[in-house]
């Protein structure tokens, strides 16, 4: 997987592939009807990827309903995949799919409740603020761990618990890229490819064991941690729910990080959107297919 040496034309792509995610995504919220099972919502979330020509994924669709988009009593990896609980009027949502063209990755999450609950508008005004302060630690030179650590903070501050925590190795992020699928690719393991599923775990497990010496491809608070974000395109994914965890929210979408500034890659996923389209937020930041433009 190619994870550096980006120029504004890949860095394009990206954005365009980011962005055929988020209209799948939004297209299957539009398709949800009452009595649906996340198993449901992955075969649309597949059927509408495929409309598109996408035939490749760097990791298979997830959809979680209810207490689920919380992570509740996830003890082991195999509670990710999708179940037979059944979508009911007041539910949270999230459907989270990376797809690839081209060769080009992204990986997006989108949450929302089924019929609306006032509480997600709070749920989205922390998760912006989260996305501020991200950008700013990273530009300030901050390394991964003190960064997801102060995302801790935030989330405390607001009334929340962050639930990335949950997550395989306590991610908040992983490295994304460009990436070359074989037939191998096509072999699955918990949703991912075979190749990008051995190569992710092998390198994970070398860093932890040689935090100066190997790189990590995990953004979390662990000591293969310890040093500012490395140049390259990163897939952030903050997950927070209420304390009961009868509610969950995250978003995801692409970082791009190079030697000397970092960038949110575009301000156009959905939660952006919904932010600038509340009146409580806007972005303050030139994104990377702009500001790079030119370079």
């Amino acid at each position: 997987m190619q994870t550096t040496g980006f120029q504004p034309s890949d860095l394009r792509r990206f954005s365009q592939v980011q962005q055929l995610a988020y209209q799948v995504v939004e297209a299957v919220q539009a398709r949800l009807q009452d009595g649906m099972t996340e198993q449901d919502a992955v075969r649309m979330l597949r059927e509408e990827l495929a409309s598109r020509g996408v035939t490749d994924m760097f990791h298979d669709p997830f959809a979680w309903f209810g207490d689920r988009a919380a992570f509740k009593g996830f003890w082991i990896n195999l509670k990710f995949l999708p179940s037979k609980t059944r979508l009911q009027p007041g539910m949270p949502v999230i459907l989270d799919i990376a797809p690839i063209v081209d060769g080009y990755s992204a990986d997006i999450g989108y949450c929302f409740v089924h019929g609306g609950d006032p509480v997600v508008e709070a749920m989205d005004r922390t998760l912006l603020q989260v996305r501020d302060h991200i950008l700013k630690a990273v530009r300030a030179g901050k390394t991964m761990s003190a960064i997801y650590r102060e995302v801790d903070v935030i989330i405390e501050a607001a009334g929340f618990i962050n639930v990335h925590r949950y997550y395989p190795h306590r991610v908040i992020g992983h490295r994304l890229g460009r990436i070359q699928v074989g037939m191998l690719h096509k072999l699955r393991w918990l949703g991912f490819g075979l190749p990008t599923y051995v190569k992710l775990t092998g390198s994970t497990w070398l860093s932890k064991l040689f935090p100066t010496r190997i790189e990590s491809p995990l953004w979390n608070d662990g000591r293969e941690c310890e040093h500012p974000v490395r140049e390259g395109v990163w897939a952030l994914e903050p997950h927070i729910a209420t304390p009961d965890q009868r509610l969950g929210s995250k978003w995801e979408e692409i970082l791009v990080v190079t030697p000397d500034n970092a960038y949110w890659l575009n301000d156009d996923a959905t939660h952006c959107r919904r932010g600038v389209a509340a009146g409580w937020w806007r972005s303050t930041q030139r994104p990377a297919i702009e500001a790079l433009a030119g370079a």
